[in-house]
Order: structure tokens, then sequence, then C-alpha cells
């Protein structure tokens, strides 16, 4: 098909995840050089979250073309089942479902911020910054 590389991925979904794959990298450079010195938790919480990244980095690099695009697809699903199943154990006053949903936009707005930080193109093979 028009647009579909040999193993059925779209240019789209190729680029995407090679996008994925620069702010990833991105990120985790980002946060090794940002120690926090907001005490333990927040290194905790750096640390997790980059194991969690690596992760999911690690395991859609490792797969096939056939299977790459599936699980690269699922990983966001997993994650947000996995904060709420976390979230659900949480007291309720501590408005759990609102803090999963900001920390759920934050990270999509670090992937914007990365993106334009770098710069990308929209298909014309002109790369800019936004």
């Amino acid at each position: 098909m028009c647009g579909d590389d040999d193993n059925g991925a779209s240019d789209i979904e190729t680029r995407l995840f090679d996008a994925f794959l620069v702010h990833a990298r991105l990120m985790l450079a980002e946060a090794s050089r940002n120690k926090p010195d907001a005490g333990p938790v927040s290194a905790y919480a750096d640390r997790l979250l980059g194991d969690a990244l690596n992760r999911a980095k690690r395991d859609s690099e490792a797969a096939d073309d056939e299977q790459r695009q599936s699980i690269f697809a699922i990983q966001p699903l997993v994650f947000a089942r996995l904060a709420g199943f976390l979230a659900s154990h949480l007291p309720a006053q501590d408005d759990p479902l609102r803090r999963v949903m900001e920390a759920l936009l934050h990270g999509y707005s670090d992937a914007e911020r990365l993106g334009a930080a770098r710069g990308h193109d929209h298909g014309d093979g002109a790369e800019h910054r936004h």
C-alpha cells in the first residue's frame, strides 16, 4: 500500500516511533543531568520514571518489525492502567484521579517540549522549531 514500508508500517507510524526514540533519549539524558535537590522521594520518582521509560524504549526497539507498532501502541495503555490501579489505593481526599490526570498531561507536554527543543519537520523535509 502507498505509504507503507515492506513490513506494512506506515510512514507516519515509523516517524512517530523515531520521534519517540529521540524524545526518550533526550528525556533520559535530561533526567540524568538534573539531580533533584527536592529529596529522596523526588529522586525515587525520577529513577522509577527512567526505569519505565528505558523498559518501554528497549522493548519497542527489540521487537521485530511486525510486532513493534503493536507493542509501542499498547505501552501507554498498560502504564495508564497501572496508574489507575495504584491511584485507586490512595486516600480519596488526596484526589488521586486528578493527580494522575495532571501527570498524564505533564508527560504529554514533555513530549511536545522535547520535540520543539530539538526541532522537527512536518513532512516537507524542512526542520524547524515552534
